[in-house]
């Protein structure tokens, strides 16, 4: 277990350069609490700063926590017009089958892809998640296909799908870490249909079924994610939750209960938001500074971030940070919009604790003939006395 490395080297200028003399680090944020499981993480989701983690990158099993993957490509689907939630989906046997949990849907039954999206999220239905994923990719190992896929382009890099329900496999894995970047995307990318995922019921069939994320019914502060349990996984949770407009992201693997899983991760949710903030120093696309270009068909470029540039930090710590900016000075048309032409450093007296790339907002033609000569006379001149 340990604090990560940004936000040790946060902590401990800060107490240097803050606290009075003789006072130690872990005055300020004291260790982090030891939670029972094999594997766990807290991550902001705003800034995607990791807070706590304990081998948080180990392969583990990760049972249902693999449909927030397919409730994930599902919204995809949907908001790229490839799929309507008014859709029907025609139950075939091999769904109808699934052992575990499940929505139960009958096979050769319609059920939109809406309900099967809810009986996914919410009842964690393997029956719904097999129906749902042959419906987008016409089998599941297709869809498998689908969601290693899209693990790669989100970053996770310790999580390998054979399926779309969590099912026991060997080569079926993923990580703390990694599920915390999942939930992030989700949280991130799709408010509405993130929504979903607060919901404390959903009645199908007759059946009305609860949420299995015990912390809805705790913490209203809570309003997602999922949960998972295998007897080789444990049991497992990903939940976010928001106070003061800063949302937290905590996982657990490897807990021995529904109780202990919610208890768990409810330890890292409170330790984050009691020593933690986060504050937004800049937005992405905002002009933060004009640039001098040569050559040009105009003579500045607007100059911001291509990312917000967004830091958690220790409470209490944010106002002792100054933010710089540096552009090159030779910059020569053309430039292309989102080009990196300098950089903005985040500072704690003379610190640095981070730099992002300051880039072109516009893009900058090359100027007509005679403007690139006398801009090329300038430069000339500007190089023999400096």
């Amino acid at each position: 277990m340990k604090i990560t490395s940004f936000a040790k080297r946060l902590f401990l200028t800060f107490a240097l350069c803050v606290l009075p003399a003789g006072w130690a680090a872990a005055q300020m944020v004291p260790s982090p609490p030891q939670l029972a499981a094999k594997s766990y993480l807290l991550m902001d989701a705003a800034s995607g700063n990791v807070l706590i983690d304990n081998t948080a990158d180990e392969r583990l099993p990760p049972a249902s926590l693999t449909k927030l993957m397919t409730a994930y490509i599902a919204t995809l689907e949907i908001n790229r017009g490839q799929i309507k939630e008014s859709d029907m989906v025609r139950v075939s046997e091999k769904a109808w089958r699934m052992g575990g949990s499940k929505m139960f849907i009958e096979v050769g039954n319609e059920v939109s892809v809406s309900d099967l999206l809810h009986g996914i999220i919410i009842q964690s239905g393997n029956d719904a998640s097999v129906a749902l994923a042959e419906h987008i990719a016409g089998s599941e190992d297709a869809f498998a296909d689908m969601m290693n896929t899209t693990a790669q382009r989100l970053g996770m890099k310790n999580t390998h799908f054979m399926n779309a329900t969590g099912w026991p496999d060997p080569n079926h894995y993923s990580s703390a870490h990694d599920m915390a970047i999942l939930a992030r995307a989700i949280i991130n990318e799709d408010a509405a249909h993130y929504a979903i995922y607060k919901q404390k019921e959903f009645f199908w069939n007759n059946i009305k079924q609860p949420n299995r994320n015990l912390l809805l019914w705790r913490d209203n502060t809570v309003d997602g994610l999922k949960t998972g349990h295998t007897e080789e996984a444990g049991y497992c949770l990903v939940a976010s939750a928001v106070r003061d407009g800063q949302r937290l992201i905590a996982v657990v693997f490897g807990t021995s209960s529904e109780q202990a899983r919610a208890a768990e991760t409810q330890k890292l949710l409170t330790y984050g938001f009691r020593f933690f903030e986060t504050r937004t120093f800049y937005q992405k696309g905002t002009e933060l500074t004009q640039a001098r270009v040569w050559k040009g068909a105009v003579p500045q470029v607007k100059a911001g971030l291509a990312q917000d540039l967004t830091m958690t930090l220790p409470k209490g710590t944010a106002e002792k940070l100054a933010a710089t900016m540096t552009v090159n000075p030779d910059l020569i048309a053309p430039i292309e919009q989102g080009a990196v032409i300098g950089k903005v450093e985040v500072k704690n007296g003379e610190q640095v604790v981070h730099t992002a790339d300051l880039v072109a907002l516009e893009p900058v033609e090359e100027g007509g003939f005679f403007r690139r000569i006398w801009d090329s006379l300038r430069l000339f001149i500007y190089g023999l006395f400096n």
